[in-house]
């Protein structure tokens, strides 16, 4: 099976998700947040800088509820200008 290559605008919103976690997270250790979300801390630091983008659904879940964050903040943040109105009004 052939992955589709991300767009531009996936790779944004995984540079916002990536920042917002870093934010989240604070001084909080990456392998404290990883082990708490049940995700691996390499795994955790690719999705903070952005090498993987696209992270799963259930994998964004484990880590909002790890560093407090609701999914609909997340959401938000990671949008693109233009999308943010929709998903705050859905």
């Amino acid at each position: 099976m052939v992955r589709t290559p991300l767009t531009q605008l996936e790779h944004e919103r995984g540079e916002r998700l990536g920042a917002l976690l870093r934010q989240a997270r604070g001084d909080r250790s990456m392998v404290e947040v990883a082990a708490q979300a049940g995700l691996s801390a390499e795994t955790l630091r690719k999705i903070e800088t952005g090498r993987a983008p696209t992270p799963a659904f259930f994998t964004v879940v484990a880590l909002a509820a790890a560093l407090g964050l609701r999914l609909d903040e997340v959401a938000a943040h990671c949008a693109i200008a233009e999308e943010a109105p929709r998903l705050l009004s859905a």
